[in-house]
């Protein structure tokens, strides 16, 4: 049997479609889009495009979106430019234990530089109570970060309130997008968000594209001093391949949304059910009903690294996150999640993408099943 992928949050593979529309600009659109000839012209043109195609998929102008690196870049960008343009208002600084890191280490680089940062807990579903939001508000406090969705066990944060409550209070609201775009409705207005993190390869774009949402009138610092690609914010010539397929792939996912929750719900409750029935004492880590429709975190309980060892021989899936697969330490989610040890250290994180078939789901709850099985025989 051919190995299953099943990691679909840790990356996803490029649409055929994002690689037809990337062609091009691999051979013959090479000009540099701040030429004023007409091979810069067509390369400023794929560019306004795709400024367009995912403005269109968030729901805001496409003026108010800068493309960068990827979601650790947008999030490194989101949190520094805005505190340090925005330090003269105040040094506080709200986000969650269970950040993706490329939000807690700039948090914790930050508190080196004068800042003060709160880090509110999570109940045992991963959510975080729009109350303790509320309640470390201080008036030094400019800027709530916290993310849309939770990339290990899935669970969607209430952002709108979270956010009306930044709002009443004139504080700046961040939320860091990269697991829920192209999965559920990521739409500025409804969030009424001030900035949101965008990753390209996880909506079947290539690795080292994504883009940060600024709300036009947020102040932030330069992120890299140059030209003024990027409506000043981010000088250097832009990466066209990638922001021509980050723009195809925002095209698509706006077109195919319903259609893929769908599919990912499906795909995703056929694995747990299939699972559950089998399995004695699994358990499901994340929200219940609040959680991404791809995203399956489970824990077998009293499993040790050599099932989870002999599980990714044939299953790609991920043990946490897929940025610290290099270590067996509990995960940062998990543990503040309050999910006992006994269990947090047989944890798998599957997930679901549009490209998984009904078959890969059958073939996969055998091959976990008999693994298991194997394990505690």
């Amino acid at each position: 049997m051919e190995p299953i992928y099943l990691d679909y949050n840790a990356t996803t593979p490029i649409d055929p479609r994002v690689a037809e529309a990337m062609q091009p600009f691999l051979t013959q659109n090479f000009g540099n889009p701040s030429s004023s000839h007409w091979f810069g012209v067509n390369s400023r043109k794929a560019i306004i495009k795709a400024r367009v195609q995912l403005a269109e998929l968030i729901n805001c102008k496409p003026e108010e979106i800068v493309f960068t690196s990827g979601g650790t870049e947008s999030n490194n960008y989101a949190i520094r430019g805005y505190a340090f343009a925005n330090q003269h208002k105040g040094n506080h600084i709200i986000t969650s234990v269970i950040e993706h890191p490329a939000i807690i280490e700039v948090c914790k680089y930050l508190e080196g530089h004068g800042f003060v940062v709160t880090y509110l807990p999570v109940d045992r579903n991963g959510s975080v109570s729009v109350r303790s939001v509320q309640k470390a508000i201080t008036d030094k406090t400019i800027l709530i970060s916290i993310m849309h969705a939770n990339n290990e066990v899935g669970t969607i944060q209430p952002i709108a309130e979270i956010a009306e409550i930044a709002n009443e209070n004139g504080i700046c609201m961040h939320t860091d997008a990269a697991q829920s775009l192209g999965k559920i409705s990521v739409d500025v207005l409804e969030l009424d968000v001030d900035m949101i993190s965008i990753a390209g390869h996880k909506i079947y774009a290539p690795k080292g594209v994504g883009a940060l949402y600024i709300k036009q009138g947020t102040k932030l610092e330069k992120l890299m001093f140059g030209a003024k690609q990027e409506n000043g914010f981010r000088a250097g010539t832009e990466n066209v391949l990638e922001i021509v397929a980050l723009g195809k792939a925002c095209e698509i996912a706006k077109q195919d949304l319903a259609k893929n929750i769908e599919h990912l719900k499906n795909t995703r409750d056929k694995l747990w059910n299939g699972l559950v029935k089998a399995i004695p004492d699994v358990r499901l880590n994340g929200h219940p009903e609040k959680r991404l429709p791809n995203t399956l975190n489970v824990s077998f309980l009293n499993m040790n690294d050599y099932f989870q060892y002999s599980l990714f021989l044939e299953i790609a899936a991920s043990a946490g996150a897929a940025c610290n697969n290099h270590t067996t330490s509990l995960s940062h989610v998990l543990e503040a999640m309050n999910v006992p040890i006994e269990y947090a250290k047989g944890t798998i994180r599957f997930s679901t993408g549009k490209m998984t078939t009904k078959k890969e789901i059958e073939d996969a709850i055998e091959k976990i099943i008999e693994i298991y099985n194997s394990q505690i025989g």
